[in-house]
C-alpha cells in the first residue's frame, strides 16, 4: 500500500506539471495578445519551478535505505555549556524541518544538561524518505556566536554532533520461495527404532541464496521432519536478517567523525557576520534565522546533487 501511495503520488506529480506547463504556454499566447497577464505569468513560473525542483530532489533518492524512516542523535561536542546549548539548538532545528515537511516526530531520548541545554537526545522522523533527506545531516555542526553564558560577552566556537540512521523494522517477515529450496532425503542413522532407521524419513534443506542448511531426523515421519525443519530454517533467517541489520548500523556508526574543530560539515556564524556555510557543496546562506528555524532545503538538495554528481 505504501509502495502504490508514492506511484500514485509520482502520477499527480506527473499531471500536475504537464498542467502548469499548458498553463504557462496559455500566459505566453495572452501576452503575445498584448494581455496584461505578466503578474500571472512569473507566479505560475515561480510555482512550476518549486515543483520542479520537489520532483529533482524525489529523483535523487534512490538508495537502498532512502524511503525508510530517520532515527537522528545529536551529541554536544567540545565546549560544554556552550555545545549543550548548541545541539538543543539544533534539536529544535529538526523538529521544526520536519514539521514543514509534514512528517511526524517522536522524541525516544532527551538527557537534560545540569546547566543548559542537552547532553544528548535521539528522536525518530516519521514519513517518505525521511532518511534520505536527513542523511545529508550525518557530521558535526559548528557554531560561531557572542556567548550569551559568558559575561565578558566573548565569541564562543560551539560543536555538536548529528547522527541519522534508517529505521529497520524489527518485525521481519521471512518470505521463502520454494525454488530457493534444496530438499535432500535420507535413512536416519542413530537411536530411534527400526522405522526411523530403515525409511528415507530424514530431512535437509538447504536455502540456496544464503547457504543455510537446517537438517531433521527426529521424527518418524518423514513430513513431521521437514515441517520442523522449516520451522528451524525460518528461525535461522530470521537471524540472519538481524545480523544484516546489525551490519548496516555498525557501518553508518563507523562514519562517524570526532566531535572537534576541523571535522565540521556545516558551520552557523552568528558573529561577527551572519552566515551558514556548508563545507562539502560550498553553498552559503545568509537567512542565519530561517535556516535555525528549520529551512534546510537548500542544503538538502545540494548535497544530493553533489552526490550524484560524484558518482
Amino acid at each position: 500500500m505504501r509502495q502504490r501511495r508514492r506511484l500514485e503520488e509520482s502520477l499527480a506529480m506527473d499531471a500536475d506539471l504537464a498542467r502548469r506547463v499548458e498553463d504557462i504556454q496559455a500566459y505566453f499566447d495572452l501576452a503575445r495578445e498584448g494581455e496584461a497577464v505578466m503578474e500571472e505569468l512569473r507566479r505560475e513560473i515561480d510555482q512550476l519551478r518549486e515543483v520542479a525542483d520537489k520532483l529533482e530532489t524525489r529523483s535523487l533518492l534512490s538508495g537502498e535505505h532512502d524511503m525508510r524512516n530517520a532515527i537522528v542523535t545529536i551529541h554536544p561536542g567540545a565546549g560544554g555549556t556552550e555545545s549543550q546549548d548548541w545541539a538543543e539548538m539544533l534539536l529544535r532545528l529538526y523538529l521544526r524541518w520536519a514539521e514543514r515537511q509534514g512528517f511526524a516526530t517522536e522524541v525516544n531520548e532527551y538527557q537534560p544538561a545540569e546547566e543548559a541545554g542537552i547532553k544528548s537526545a535521539t528522536f525518530t522522523v516519521s514519513g517518505d524518505y525521511a532518511y534520505g533527506l536527513l542523511v545529508s545531516e550525518i557530521g558535526v555542526h559548528r557554531l560561531v556566536r557572542i556567548s550569551p553564558f559568558d559575561q565578558a560577552k566573548r565569541r564562543h566556537t560551539s560543536f555538536a554532533s548529528v547522527f541519522v540512521s534508517p529505521e529497520i523494522d524489527e518485525s521481519i517477515q521471512v518470505d521463502i520461495k520454494p525454488e530457493d529450496l534444496r530438499t535432500d532425503t535420507y535413512r536416519s542413522g542413530g537411536k530411534g527404532g527400526q522405522h526411523v532407521n530403515t525409511t528415507d524419513s530424514a530431512v535437509r534443506i538447504t536455502h540456496i541464496p544464503t547457504g543455510i542448511v537446517v537438517a531433521c531426523q527426529n521424527e518418524r515421519s518423514q513430513h513431521k521432519n521437514r515441517e520442523r525443519a522449516m520451522k528451524m530454517l525460518r528461525s535461522k533467517l530470521y537471524e540472519y536478517e538481524l545480523e544484516k541489520k546489525r551490519a548496516i548500523n555498525k557501518k553508518l556508526e563507523d562514519s562517524k567523525l570526532d566531535i572537534d574543530f576541523g571535522s565540521q560539515i556545516r558551520s552557523y556564524v552568528l558573529h561577527p557576520y551572519r552566515l551558514v556555510k556548508d563545507h562539502r557543496t560550498k553553498l552559503e546562506v545568509g537567512d542565519v534565522d530561517r535556516v535555525l528555524d528549520g529551512d534546510l532545503k537548500p542544503f538538502i538538495r545540494a548535497f544530493l546533487v553533489a552526490r550524484r554528481d560524484q558518482n
